[in-house]
């Protein structure tokens, strides 16, 4: 058969198309790390706060300090938010919640929100949400007059639950939540599984190391993993110590890594522990403990980094503005 230049044409159109399709396929289940820090208030660092995209669905796990501005930076309107997922109620995890629910109302391109804020989260959710809502009254009311946002888009729905179990199934994003350990007095407390076109996603919130993580994670694709480490003089610190032990070592995080075999493994919500003759641990020192336990694949997570989770494998990026 003799190609014309007007077939050779079409079939690379056809192909730029097929191309442009499997594209958006591939970037159809995403994870990104909007803040990957603690109670420390680091410019390079925000609060923790992880966002999933699955097809039309945005869902954030956590709303830690900084959250609203990660977002705009991706050029993600506040107010899209279809949820929010609370782990537990440090603050760290949850600072950002006002800014989230009163700028995500504000009607302009970062906000727009005309629908109630959906939250999700253990029992306690209601009343963090209601203590927000008398907090923030005065500037509700003005609002509400002085620059007519629609009354709908301030209202706050609340799902509470008080055991493990699907707690978000919409547009075919399935969000379990599991119990695990941060500590006898830190309850409750959660992680999450994120499952979408047979992809999984555990996020583990904060946590000691935990046998629930493990059993949940298997077959996981992606683990988004707390860890806390310091300088052994700091360790022996009272303050430090009771830190450390609320939070999982590098090293017993490996051991989790290694028993779920993810195709990928990330730290978020990074601990580091110093003093004024012990600066904190680099990330060198994380990488290099965690090896000790294991040798599978492991990324140290930054603001802004997204995960696609693909059929395939996994594509790693830093979010650009959109």
């Amino acid at each position: 058969m003799t190609l014309t230049k007007k077939t050779v044409r079409t079939m690379l159109a056809g192909a730029m198309l097929l191309m442009s399709a499997a594209a958006v396929s591939a970037q159809d289940f995403k994870v990104t790390l909007l803040g990957t820090a603690t109670p420390a208030p680091r410019p390079d660092r925000f609060g923790p706060s992880t966002l999933i995209e699955a097809g039309d669905q945005k869902v954030l796990i956590d709303a830690g300090r900084g959250a609203t501005i990660r977002l705009w930076q991706m050029r993600i309107p506040i107010g899209s938010l279809d949820a929010v997922l609370l782990t537990h109620f440090h603050s760290d995890h949850t600072g950002g919640m006002p800014d989230l629910w009163l700028t995500g109302w504000i009607g302009t391109p970062y906000g727009g929100r005309s629908e109630p804020f959906n939250v999700i989260g253990p029992a306690g959710t209601q009343q963090l949400m209601d203590g927000l809502k008398t907090a923030y009254d005065d500037d509700v009311q003005i609002r509400l007059v002085d620059e007519g946002n629609p009354v709908e888009g301030i209202e706050i729905a609340v799902e509470e639950f008080t055991e493990e179990g699907v707690v978000y199934d919409r547009g075919g994003l399935k969000v379990r939540a599991i119990e695990v350990d941060h500590g006898d007095h830190i309850s409750p407390n959660y992680g999450y599984v994120a499952e979408y076109g047979g992809r999984k996603v555990v996020i583990s919130g904060d946590t000691k190391f935990d046998p629930n993580t493990i059993e949940n994670g298997r077959g996981a694709d992606l683990i988004i993993n707390t860890v806390a480490t310091a300088h052994p003089e700091v360790r022996k610190q009272e303050h430090a110590g009771r830190v450390l032990a609320h939070h999982i070592s590098p090293q017993e995080a490996g051991t989790v890594f290694n028993e779920i075999q993810p195709k990928l493994a990330v730290y978020t919500h990074i601990v580091r522990l110093s003093d004024k003759e012990h600066p904190e641990p680099t990330i060198a020192d994380i990488v290099n403990d965690t090896r000790e336990t294991y040798t599978g694949p492991l990324t140290v997570g930054e603001d802004l980094m997204t995960f696609d989770i693909r059929a395939d494998g996994i594509a790693t990026y830093m979010a650009a503005a959109r």
